[in-house]
């Protein structure tokens, strides 16, 4: 018998949803509603491309040249991202994961991030995703089981499936005040208004020929402190929302695979920070000892 190229394979099911969580890298490999694909995802022989459906830590999006300085130290990380010279997404992302609980419409998984080359804490990891009435929700709870201060930040790369919808159709709402500018290499150099800009999607609309590859902040939030983005106009599917607690405050909007032979989705990614926090500090959580970080984030339809 051969193994999946993803690992094992973990099913959730609730009604008319079915959710597969996948070994390598814990993260989602497919949601179906009804019969119809609400992630982009990808096949349990597969490797996950694109980085769909994976989660993010130590950090999310990219660190310069995988280098840092902390508390008076410098620090090489392995460059992931070679054609940029960066360290990109993390290093969680092929590492195997353990379930700890699993029924039905929830399962908790855990994985143990050990020092290595350009990191030295040890942090402990665990995932939990429940199908519920409301659609999937994903809580995150990370803890310090080290010495030392661990430095986080937490990202999931979820994908929207836009089916075979003409990208351009897409109807996408992002009630973000602010974008982050990027250079060539797709790390920081400003933060803009959206305002005046062709990346004001405060009220819905097609996205045309507007292509994003967008880290964006000032989310506005509604009375229970979560932020919501939707993806509508879907031949296949009503709305998708993708949300997030007060622990996330941005997001990274990524239409490039939107159009591709077999992918086909919007990324909407929910972060604890920006790319290059390990260097800015920005929204960079300092982990001491037997501290604990959480936050959840979900998608719904409808």
């Amino acid at each position: 018998m051969t193994r999946p190229a993803s690992g094992e394979q973990w099913i959730l099911r609730r009604g008319e949803d079915e959710v597969t969580v996948v070994e390598v890298g814990g993260g989602l490999r497919r949601w179906v509603h009804e019969g119809v694909d609400v992630l982009a995802g990808y096949g349990a022989d597969e490797m996950c491309r694109a980085g769909r459906g994976q989660l993010l830590m130590p950090w999310p999006n990219r660190i310069r040249d995988g280098r840092y300085d902390l508390d008076g130290t410098s620090r090489q990380l392995p460059l992931t991202e070679p054609a940029f010279g960066n360290a990109s997404h993390g290093l969680v992302r092929w590492l195997a994961w353990t379930p700890a609980e699993h029924s039905d419409d929830t399962l908790t998984v855990t994985c143990a991030l050990h020092p290595q080359p350009g990191w030295e804490w040890s942090l402990d990891l665990s995932v939990t995703y429940r199908l519920g009435d409301g659609g999937l929700s994903v809580s995150t709870a990370v803890r310090n089981v080290g010495e030392g201060r661990a430095p986080f930040g937490y990202g999931a790369h979820p994908y929207v499936s836009i089916g075979s919808d003409d990208p351009a159709g897409v109807v996408l709402q992002v009630p973000a005040e602010r974008w982050v500018e990027v250079d060539d290499r797709l790390l920081p150099v400003a933060v803009r208004d959206v305002e005046g800009t062709e990346l004001d999607f405060r009220a819905p609309r097609p996205l045309g020929s507007t292509s994003l590859d967008t880290a964006m902040t000032g989310l506005c939030r509604d009375d229970d402190g979560c932020w919501r983005i939707t993806v509508s106009g879907l031949s296949a599917l009503p709305p998708v929302t993708i949300w997030a607690d007060a622990s996330f405050g941005w997001t990274q909007v990524f239409t490039g695979k939107a159009a591709a032979e077999g992918e086909h989705g919007v990324a909407v990614e929910p972060m604890s920070c920006p790319a290059d926090a390990f260097n800015s500090g920005i929204d960079l959580v300092r982990l001491g000892p037997g501290e604990e970080w959480s936050g959840t984030w979900g998608i719904s339809l409808g």
